[in-house]
This record gives C-alpha cells, sequence and structure tokens, in this order.
C-alpha cells in the first residue's frame, strides 16, 4: 500500500540536484547532489530505520547531511546542540530513549555512553546504493536555546518546523543564503531548511569564527539572505569589512533587535531589505517585521498573522500556531500549552500607541530596592550613542538596596583607537546624560565601563551574568 509519509530528503530532492546547490564550510564544501546517488552515513540506512536517533557531531556540515538522510526514516531523532556538556549526554540518551547515535566523534568514547549502535558521519560523500523511502513522520528533539543545567527538550515535527517557509517565490532562482548560527540550534535549522527547501546555498559558519571574516567568506560566495542575532550584527559592524558582502535580504533574531542596530544594517547594506523576526524553540516562528522599524505593529494581536494568533496576557507575549512545538519530553512538570493552545513566550511586551515593543524577558528583570527593570531597555539607550557599538546591563550587587545598575560598553572601533583617558570619561558622561534623559532614575546605571569586548554564547545571544 503506498505510503503518504513526507521526508525533508524527499522535499528537498524536489528541486536541489539540478540545481548545483551546495553547503559550504570553513575549509570544504558538498554538492547537495551528491547525496541522490551516495550517503555520509559509514553503513546501510537500515542501522537508522524505525530507531531513536542521536545526531552528536563535532562537525556541523556531517550533522546536516546526516539530517538529511535521517528524516522520514527514524521514529524520533534528537538534535545535540554543539556546545551541550556530555555530562548531560546521559539524561538525554535516558529520557529520549535513544538506541542509537550518529556521530563523528571517537568510537571508543562514544560507547562508553552505553548506546551499542553506532553509525559514522562524515562531511563526505561516498557513493552507494540507498534507499530512502520514510516510513515515518520523524519526531524531531530540539534544546532549547539558553538551557542551562539539565537539558530541557521539545517535541517538533517536520511540519511543525517547517511550517513558515515558502516553498517558491523570494526562495526560488539563486539564493545564497549564510547565517552565523549553528544548524544544531533553533534558529540555525530555520535557516538549513529555507536553503534545501528553496533550492537555495548556504554558507556555515565555524567555531570562533571572527563575524567580519565569516562575512568575508560568504561574500566571496555572492550571498543574497544572511541572519544573525543583534548581537552577531553588532560584532560584524565594528569593522569595515562588514561592507564586504553585498546581501539582498539581512535577518536578525534570537534578541530583541532596536532601533539602532536595525538603522545601522539599513546603512550598511542600502541595497538590502533589512528584516527582524520573532521565533523561539517552543513557540516556532511568529512573525516577521519588514518596515525598518523596531517592535511590531499591534495589529499582529488579536488577529491570525499568516495562520499565527497572537496575545498579550500578564505582559508577556502568547503564541498560538501549527508551528509550535508538540510538549516537552521527559518528567518536567512544565506544560508548554495553556489551555488554549498557546505558548507564554515570556518576553515581555508594552504597547505604545499603535506599536508594539519588546522590553525583555520576565526572568531577566533586576531589582533596585524593589523597582524593576529590564537591562535590554537600558542599553537600548544605551547603543543609540552614536560612538557605542554594543552595550550589557548587569546587576551589581549593593548592600543597600540589594543592587544596581552597571553597564559595560564597546565602543566603535574607529573611536576607541583615538580615545584617550578623557575623551573616554566625557563619552561616558554623555551616555549617562542619554540614559538621565530617557529613562526613570532607578534605571540609569549606577556605573559604565568601557570594555574591548562582550562575551556572546554559542547560540549567538549576549551573555548575561549578574556580578
Amino acid at each position: 500500500m503506498p505510503h503518504s509519509t513526507s521526508s525533508l530528503w524527499e522535499s528537498f530532492n524536489r528541486g536541489v540536484p539540478e540545481r548545483g546547490a551546495c553547503l559550504w564550510a570553513s575549509d570544504s564544501s558538498i554538492a547537495l547532489s551528491d547525496l541522490a546517488s551516495g550517503s555520509a552515513l559509514d553503513s546501510s540506512l537500515d542501522a537508522v530505520r524505525g530507531r531513536t536517533v542521536l545526531v552528536w557531531a563535532s562537525d556541523q556540515l556531517a550533522a546536516g547531511l546526516a539530517l538529511i538522510e535521517i528524516d522520514g526514516l527514524a521514529r524520533r531523532l534528537v538534535l545535540c546542540p554543539p556546545d551541550l556538556d556530555p555530562a548531560h549526554l546521559p539524561y538525554v540518551i535516558t529520557t529520549a530513549e535513544v538506541d542509537t547515535i550518529v556521530t563523528d566523534w571517537p568510537t571508543e568514547m562514544v560507547r562508553s555512553f552505553g548506546v551499542e549502535s553506532i553509525v559514522r558521519c562524515e562531511r563526505s560523500i561516498r557513493s552507494v546504493l540507498v534507499e530512502r523511502t520514510p516510513a515515518h513522520d520523524t519526531e524531531w528533539i530540539l534544546f532549547t536555546s539558553g538551557t542551562t543545567g539539565v537539558p530541557k527538550m521539545v517535541v517538533h515535527t517536520l511540519s511543525t518546523l517547517t511550517g513558515a517557509i515558502k516553498r517558491s517565490g523570494s526562495l526560488s532562482g539563486p539564493v545564497v543564503w549564510a547565517t552565523f548560527y549553528d544548524i544544531r540550534r533553533y534558529g540555525g535549522l530555520q535557516i538549513f531548511f529555507r536553503a534545501l527547501l528553496g533550492g537555495g546555498s548556504l554558507v556555515l559558519s565555524a567555531p570562533g569564527e571572527p563575524p567580519t571574516a565569516f562575512l568575508m567568506r560568504a561574500s566571496r560566495h555572492v550571498v543574497t539572505h544572511i541572519t544573525g542575532t543583534p548581537s552577531h550584527w553588532r560584532r560584524a559592524l565594528m569593522s569595515s569589512a562588514a561592507r564586504s558582502a553585498s546581501p539582498a535580504y539581512v535577518r536578525l533574531s534570537g534578541e530583541i533587535a532596536d532601533q539602532t542596530v536595525i538603522d545601522q544594517l539599513r546603512a550598511t547594506f542600502p541595497n538590502a531589505n533589512v528584516a527582524h523576526a520573532f521565533a523561539s524553540t517552543e513557540a516556532g516562528v511568529a512573525f516577521e517585521v519588514t518596515d525598518g522599524r523596531a517592535g511590531f505593529p499591534t495589529s499582529f494581536v488579536g488577529a491570525s498573522v499568516t495562520g499565527v494568533d497572537l496575545k498579550i496576557e500578564n505582559d508577556t507575549l502568547r503564541i498560538r500556531s501549527s508551528r509550535t512545538a508538540l510538549r516537552y519530553l521527559g518528567n518536567s512538570t512544565e506544560t508548554l500549552l495553556d489551555p488554549e493552545g498557546f505558548v507564554d513566550t515570556g518576553d515581555v511586551v508594552e504597547q505604545r500607541g499603535e506599536r508594539c515593543y519588546f522590553i525583555g524577558r520576565r526572568g531577566g528583570i533586576i531589582n533596585v530596592g524593589g523597582l524593576k527593570i529590564h537591562p535590554e531597555e537600558v542599553e537600548a539607550v544605551i547603543n543609540r550613542h552614536p560612538d557605542v557599538r554594543m552595550s550589557l546591563v548587569t546587576a551589581r550587587k549593593n548592600p543597600i538596596t540589594g543592587a544596581i545598575v552597571s553597564a559595560d560598553v564597546v565602543l566603535t572601533s574607529d573611536i576607541e583607537r583615538s580615545l584617550d583617558s578623557a575623551s573616554v570619561e566625557s563619552t561616558k558622561s554623555e551616555i549617562l546624560e542619554a540614559c538621565r534623559g530617557a529613562l526613570p532614575a532607578h534605571k540609569v546605571p549606577a556605573t559604565i565601563r568601557v570594555v574591548d569586548s562582550l562575551q556572546v554564547s554559542p547560540s549567538g545571544k549576549i551573555g548575561r551574568r549578574d556580578a
């Protein structure tokens, strides 16, 4: 009896082979058409059929090839992010009921986790007869962004993961994508799918690769579409080398996109459509804003935006759509969906006139003497200063108020090279005056420190740690 199950392989194979699409890593590339008559796995695909497969690889390119091959064959696919602490693997293996590991790590190291079935994945394709008839609507298990300690995992399907992706129109033709994200996180996986299902190629970032170096490499591949977090872009824009690329489309997501970074990108890439999007691992892709303004129109709320329902409840954005994850995996007592089927994103939203603005995360509030502060709203003011490239606002302990607001600031590279100590103090004073003019007194930083750089997490978000 003919099956009705579809797979990533079938979806991408409809258009890619004849178009010469590639995956480009920093030191090698793969023509995806080669998968039509070969495999990146070292054994028969029978080794993953009907199994629960953990894809745990050191190499992003090898992991990407494995994903294309496994979806539709495995019962469940667990996509391990590159920064997962191996100490948490036993919990992941037990919770997800993993019985097969696809990996490029040394076999003996992998066997120590007690899973006997191990399949090697490579960043090359060997010519071999393969049968990829899908038999399962594979469950995709992803790790939530910002996971610390014991990982939190959510269940998706290929349908929920690709619900926001158009198969034609702007994604058809000679499109070359690039992303600062790693494709083993939700944001990067979305771009991986967009490239594959739109018949395009994809330039992958490398671990530890400076943002400007990645942009220069993307330029050599004539990238047309490129995505990253605001923190990725702020770091990239610190160098004039950012102008080496000439994309037609630039997108921000993963953090609040304030007006300053949007304007900087529009100035750097004057021929590009600069957009910012809201998405999360749990809620899926909610919407994209393309009007060049921070925030989003209030008309998005209470109405279906391309099949997505939005509401603001208790000051946080809630999302309901066919793109949301199905459930959490494991023994967590936390419920993903509320009784009406909405996901509470935890992102605080404030309405001002006909616009809604993201203020910060519900769990990231600084408490100063009982007064609450979202660090992102202070950063947005600091970042408006023409000599500031990026900033990080944190809480510092204080014996009287419990905490005070402190800001670390990275200056634009040209300004930083020319500043003496007196000029630095003058710039700090200007920043403080701007904060006093735009913020209530308790939100104004008590201290400002000029630093050379700010830590960015593996997911591309600025590192937030209270001192």
